[in-house]
Formats: structure tokens, C-alpha cells, sequence
């Protein structure tokens, strides 16, 4: 069984939003077109308490973009976004849900990041996300969504690791780049890592 997970179509990470991924809109028609093809369909969402050491303004003289430490780990600061219960955290109105049968969150403890839709960044806790799909017969697992270099990515290398097989329909994704280049080493990485990056012109009948 296959499954599509819609990975982060929040308002914060679209144009206009606090954390604005460049042409992060274009993906919605791209996932509106597909979501019927697939037997599962789910939903991530960054889900960040205020205080999240993700964000640069929790950490007095940081400025966005400056990589710290937090217990032990590499953490880019990024602006406050995906705030629990806010506007920006609610998926796009665009977005068709209708498919969408359950919904994941993700970066809920303020102590750890969580880009993969699987794990926190240090895999100390799960997001319940594989466990749902294994016990739902999934096998094959398609990832859509914002952004290629961060959450998708990250979700990508995990879901391999779990023994899915994995695919990333490019067409609905886009990146950050913090750094030029970032999405094309993205890219590489997850390939590296035996996920199949397509287009979602070469989704099989059905899919």
C-alpha cells in the first residue's frame, strides 16, 4: 500500500508567511492534482510552543540564521514561525484536505528541533508518524510538501532508514537555500540514500 505525506503546507512557510520558503505556494495545485491517486494520505505540521529554541528571538543578540548549540546539538535559528494555535501554523486554506485522514505534529518540545516528519533531530522520540503507516500496511511512501532541503529531505532519509520505500515528487516540493545550491545537494543526499526523486508526471495509473 502506498501513502502520500503532505509534508508542512503551512501558512507561515508560504509567501507572506514568517518563514517564507520561495514559491512555497506552487505546490499546492501540484498536491491538489495527485492526492486522489493515493490509498493514504497524511499531514505534517510544524507545531512550535513559543518559547522553541528553534527561534532566533529566544536567544537574546542571536540573529536568524546563526547556527548554536542546544543540548548537544546544531540548531539553525530561524524566525519565530508555526506557533501552536496561530494563523501560521494552520495548513493553507488551499490546500485540499479532504483525503487527509490523520494529521501529525512535529518541533512540539521547546528543547529539540524536528524537521523529519518521523523523528525529533536526534531521534530521542518518535512523531507517531511510521508507526501509523506501518499499522496501516504502508509500504511505499510518497512525500510532498516544504521544504526540499529541510523537512522533506530529513523525512526522507528517515522514512528509508524505517524500510519504506520512498519517493519525492520533486514538482511538489520546493527549498529554502539558505545557501545556493542547497537544494540540489538536498537532492543528492536523498538519492544517495536510495530514495527515488520523480516528477509527478511519472506517477504510475493509480498513483
Amino acid at each position: 500500500m502506498d501513502a502520500l505525506v503532505i509534508v508542512d503546507i503551512q501558512n507561515d512557510f508560504l509567501p507572506g508567511g514568517a518563514l517564507a520558503v520561495p514559491e512555497g505556494d506552487r505546490v499546492i495545485p501540484v498536491i491538489n492534482r495527485i492526492v486522489g491517486r493515493f490509498e493514504v494520505v497524511v499531514a505534517t505540521q510544524d507545531w512550535h510552543p513559543p518559547e522553541h529554541c528553534s527561534f532566533a528571538a529566544n536567544h537574546p543578540g542571536a540573529e536568524v540564521g546563526q547556527v548554536i548549540e542546544v543540548d548537544g546539538l546544531e540548531q539553525i535559528l530561524w524566525p519565530v514561525h508555526c506557533v501552536q494555535n496561530t494563523p501560521g501554523a494552520a495548513l493553507a486554506e488551499g490546500l485540499d484536505t479532504s483525503r487527509v485522514e490523520k494529521g501529525f505534529y512535529k518541533g512540539t518540545d521547546p528543547r529539540i528541533d524536528s524537521y523529519s516528519a518521523l523523528y525529533d533531530n536526534a531521534h530521542r522520540r518518535s512523531t507517531g508518524l511510521a508507526e501509523y503507516l506501518k499499522g496501516r500496511g504502508v509500504t511505499d511512501l510518497y512525500l510532498a510538501g516544504l521544504a526540499t532541503d529541510y523537512c522533506v529531505k530529513f523525512s526522507a532519509l528517515d522514512a528509508v532508514a524505517d524500510g519504506f520505500r520512498t519517493y519525492v515528487i520533486i514538482d511538489a516540493c520546493r527549498a529554502v537555500e539558505l545557501n545556493v545550491g542547497d537544494a540540489r545537494r538536498a537532492v543528492e543526499e536523498m538519492r544517495r540514500a536510495g530514495v527515488t526523486v520523480l516528477d509527478s508526471n511519472r506517477l504510475r495509473p493509480g498513483r
